[in-house]
Parts: C-alpha cells; structure tokens; sequence
C-alpha cells in the first residue's frame, strides 16, 4: 500500500492521459468527429479526472489509501457488473410483450438469440452465413473504399422484432434481391432508402420491392440499407442506378434521416459525392474488395479477442447507463427538428437531375415516425418539418407519397401494421404491403 500511496498521483495523471488520448482517438480519428455528441461526456470524464490528479498530489497519504480502496471498490463493482450482463440471458423489458403475443399466435417458440448467437448457431449449417452491417460502420476515415452495401451471393442474417430472424440471400451486389433481378432489360421500379426500404424484419417476398415486385409483375431492384440517409441515397443512386430504371423511389423516413445526414456530411467520401459531380468509386466493378472488407469487419465481431476488448473497455455497463440513465449528452432538439438542412435541397435536386438524366422518374415517399404515442393521435412528431419537406419536395416538382397522410392520418388502427402490434421498430407484413400497394397506386400515373 505504501508503494501505491507513494506513486498514487502520477500514475493518476498517467493513466487519465492516455484516457484523454484514447478518447480523442475515437472520437476524432476512428469515427472522423461523426459522433462527436456521444464523446462529450468522456471528454468531460478526462478533463476531470487531469484535474483531480493534479490536485491529489497535495493529499496527505491517509486521503491517498482511502481513494486508493474506494478506486478498487469501484472497479470491482464495475467489472462485476460488465460480467453479469454478459452472463444475463434474460429477454429485455421490451422484447417480453412481443414475446408472450408471438408464442400465443403461432404457438412458436419466440427468438430471443442475439444475432451474433444466431449466427454462430447458422454457421454451423452453412460457413459462408453472413450478417448484415450497415455502411455507417465505414464512416471512419481509414477504409480505401467506403461500400454501400453488403456481401454478395451470401445468406444474409438481418434483424428480429417479429419473434424470427429475417434472413435474405444478397445479390450479386450485396442487396436484398433476387440475383436474376439485374439481368432484366426494364426495371420497374428502383428504391433508394433506410432498414425501412431494406426491408426489416421481415422476409422475402413481404418487404416494400418484393411486394411491389408482385403488383407490377415487373422487375423491381431494392437498393435500400440500414441506418442510411439522403447523402448515402444519392452516393447509392450514383453508383448502381440501372439504366433501364423506369421509376426511382426515394424512401425518406422521418424519424432520423436528418440525424444521418449530418454524420455523413462529415465523411470525405461521402461528402466527395455532394461536391463533385463526377466523383465515383465504382463500386459496381469493385465486389471483391467489398466482400473482402465486409468479411473482416463480421470476422473482428465474433473474435473472442473482440469481446475480451469489450468487456475491458465495459462495453455493456455503458450501454446500460446510457439506455436507462439517459448519459447521453444531446443538443437543443427542438432547434434541430424545425429546419431541414441546407444539403438536404441540394442533395435531392442533384438526386433529381441524376435520375432524369437517366431518363428516368423520382418520386419522394413520405415515412411517417413510427416510435412513439403520436401514432395513437395519427400525427407525425414534428409537423412543422414535415410541412418545410413536403414544400421542398413540391417546389423542385417531384411527385410527393405521402403515406403519413395515406395511412397514419386516414386509417384509425396503426397498430396493426407494427410487429406485433407494439410501438417501436419497423412495419410487420402488413405494413409494408399496405405502403407498396399505395405507391404502386400513385406511381402509375
């Protein structure tokens, strides 16, 4: 203890140092200021922690060994509780209601796998199983390729909120279609857009193109993903539009796509697609290299060495207090929902010029919130900003779906086109085949 007491406030100032470093490291560097917000308060932790080193090299020692044990007791408690969480398999608050819905409907065993457990159990039947990652996990500077997509020709694992896990075999491009879709020499339709357009969580042939690919008795190309937003949609659109596209749908939902674009602006690649007309990365010749990325990134998920990371950096207790403390530090949102972003214009008429250059058509579908009790009073969260993105939309003459004002403000039972009939999440079945059957009704004129 002596040892310890002597040396207490140097290794103190050490040790909140290289947490300062590290902090910034992720912040700054790994995620290029993506996600600025959620480093504040380690910033603040750092800051603190440099401060009360400096001051504790004035302690007398009886003070250092008292801070000495309630440190350790802290850190006891802390991993101690890292470990229960990683042992816990209990089903969460918010999957118990579904859970007890789905077992009594179908008298199925409802899925409470995580999807790395899922994966691990399917990989067993099949090595080359896949899971779906988002391309917001490229926003980090340090790729040579930013893809827009997933693993090709792969059995896809995707996401669960109606007791199962939707499960896809991706194209030759990494997309949520059949392969054979892109020999067609017409497309009907092409969609741009998030987990919405994607086609969460539900399987083939439920999801917005497949059932739009059955009304039409067309081809349709599903060119959606997860977490994306409007700068994505246009890089997408560049990228993989077919020149066959008779009618390009841009799915926008409401809930967070202005959230999105503000990381994205803030990636060089990204933000190379906004400012240079002619800036490509041929993706399209480029599936190997996208493959090979793709794989490492799931390889480095189920890595034991990974979780061994995670549970030093107490991956879990974080997310704890952040889910149910609140920790999180956000900005003024009011100010934030009641002014669309000045790229959002000038993304959608390049997005426009683009699609008719192609001789194609663009239509803006309208995704109403879908998490939280403005579903009960059929309003979207925010009317303000939905009226300045229907007059943007209407002032560069594209063709406006509203289906905020086809489903959520005509219809008197939302519920039922939500997985399990329970907020949160995305549509079930029913919902998606609902919104594909009005856009397949307002489209055709």
């Amino acid at each position: 203890m002596n040892l310890l007491t002597k040396f207490f406030s140097p290794i103190s100032l050490l040790v909140s140092i290289i947490f300062l470093a590290y902090v910034y490291y992720k912040a700054e560097i790994y995620w290029g200021g993506s996600p600025s917000d959620i480093y504040l308060v380690y910033y603040a932790i750092s800051f603190f922690l440099i401060f009360f080193s400096f001051v504790s090299f004035v302690f007398k020692n009886n003070i250092k060994e008292y801070l000495i044990i309630f440190i350790l007791t802290i850190l006891a408690f802390l991993y101690g509780f890292e470990g229960f969480l990683n042992l816990n398999k209990e089903i969460p608050k918010w999957q118990i209601e579904k859970k007890i819905k789905y077992e009594k409907q179908t008298g199925d065993k409802y899925d409470s796998r995580t999807i790395l457990e899922i994966f691990e159990d399917l990989k067993k039947e099949d090595k080359e199983v896949k899971i779906s990652l988002a391309p917001l996990i490229y926003f980090y500077p340090n790729n040579e390729i930013f893809p827009l997509s997933n693993t090709s020709n792969s059995k896809t694992i995707f996401c669960n909120e109606n007791g199962y896990y939707s499960i896809y075999r991706s194209d030759r491009y990494g997309f949520n279609n059949p392969d054979q879709e892109w020999n067609s020499d017409e497309i009907e339709y092409l969609l741009v857009g998030d987990s919405f357009t994607h086609g969460a969580c539900v399987n083939r042939p439920e999801d917005i193109g497949s059932v739009l690919r059955i009304l039409s008795g067309k081809s349709v190309l599903n060119l959606g993903y997860s977490a994306n937003g409007p700068l994505i949609e246009y890089a997408t659109l560049k990228e993989y539009l077919h020149p066959k596209v008779k009618k390009v749908l841009w799915v926008y939902y409401e809930g967070n796509d202005f959230k999105d674009l503000k990381n994205e602006l803030k990636n060089k690649t990204l933000k190379n697609y906004l400012t240079n007309n002619n800036f490509k990365q041929n993706l399209i010749l480029r599936q190997s290299e996208i493959n090979k990325l793709v794989n490492s990134k799931i390889k480095i998920s189920v890595d034991p060495k990974h979780k061994i990371k995670k549970y030093i950096l107490l991956s879990k207790t974080r997310s704890f207090l952040i889910t149910n403390f609140n920790f999180k530090i956000k900005k003024n949102s009011n100010d934030s929902q009641k002014k669309v972003p000045e790229s959002f214009k000038n993304i959608l008429k390049l997005t426009k010029d683009f699609v008719e250059n192609n001789n194609s058509e663009l239509y803006f579908i309208f995704l109403p919130r879908m998490s939280s009790t403005e579903i009960y009073n059929n309003k979207t969260y925010d009317e303000e900003l939905y009226l300045l993105v229907k007059q943007i939309v209407t002032e560069l003459k594209i063709p406006f779906i509203d289906i905020k004002k086809e489903i959520h403000d005509f219809d008197g039972n939302v519920l039922r086109f939500l997985p399990l009939e329970t907020l949160g999440g995305h549509y079930n079945a029913k919902g998606y085949k609902k919104i594909a059957e009005l856009i397949y009704k307002l489209s055709k004129w």
